[in-house]
């Protein structure tokens, strides 16, 4: 399997996207999965902002399975163009707990999504009958927001430990439901992979979370494994979910 790079225009001039590709040998078109990264922890650490995160066992897992697996990098994030703004302090403290803040975060990162899809409609190898939108942690929690919040454009999303701030913001109780509240209206599947001692969001947040999505009229599947933040690394505990969530989505 090769990883190949390539870069796209963002919504900001002069700020190109950064994208790591994994695709199977065969000719496509393929199904594809656009996969989002999550945060850099707290935030304060800033060299950990320009690492490109392209995690190679959810690479493998899909191109094994005959999809091709794009990993996008937002502005500020990889070798991506502009400066990260996904919700930090003022203060250069990292990510702040302020809803207001935080929330414009989220939107600047929804901005980035949107010119990924709209790039994957130009390419001739994606299949657009069969695409998904996933991601880990923050990229969870846009996963299954963004296919709402653009109906039509994704046939599925899958979250793996999503949220948008952590337990460390007392805020984290309104923030992260009402973000997820915003892909109930996306009328596809979704799938939720949870660990039970997720050190950022406690497994009750998360069921809270799923319940508010169904509540407001979100398919889905909740699913927990014994598993902290680090699930996606895990693939003996999640494969087997998500090749049945694939099977029963593209039939």
């Amino acid at each position: 399997m090769k990883f190949e790079k390539f870069f796209i225009p963002s919504a900001e001039p002069g700020a190109r996207l950064e994208i790591v590709a994994a695709k199977p040998a065969c000719e496509g078109p393929f199904p594809t999965i656009v996969f989002n990264h999550g945060s850099t922890g707290r935030g304060q650490n800033k060299s950990l902002y320009s690492r490109t995160v392209a995690p190679a066992v959810v690479a493998t897992y899909f191109v094994e399975r005959g999809w091709m697996a794009l990993f996008p990098q937002r502005r500020g994030r990889g070798k991506s163009g502009g400066a990260y703004g996904e919700g930090l302090s003022p203060d250069g403290s990292g990510y702040s707990c302020d809803p207001k803040i935080a929330i414009a975060g989220f939107e600047r990162a929804v901005e980035d999504i949107e010119a990924v899809a709209g790039h994957l409609r130009d390419r001739s190898d994606v299949d657009l009958e069969k695409l998904v939108i996933g991601g880990v942690s923050r990229g969870g929690i846009l996963a299954i927001a963004y296919a709402g919040m653009r109906p039509k454009t994704f046939c599925g999303s899958i979250n793996f430990n999503g949220g948008w701030l952590g337990r460390g913001c007392p805020s984290h109780e309104r923030v992260n439901p009402l973000l997820f509240e915003r892909g109930a209206s996306a009328d596809v599947p979704s799938l939720w992979l949870h660990g039970k001692s997720d050190q950022y969001y406690s497994l009750a947040h998360c069921r809270g979370n799923f319940d508010r999505f169904q509540t407001a009229g979100g398919q889905g599947q909740f699913v927990a494994a014994a598993m902290g933040h680090a699930l996606m690394f895990k693939p003996a505990l999640w494969a087997g979910h998500v090749d049945q969530y694939l099977k029963d989505m593209t039939g």
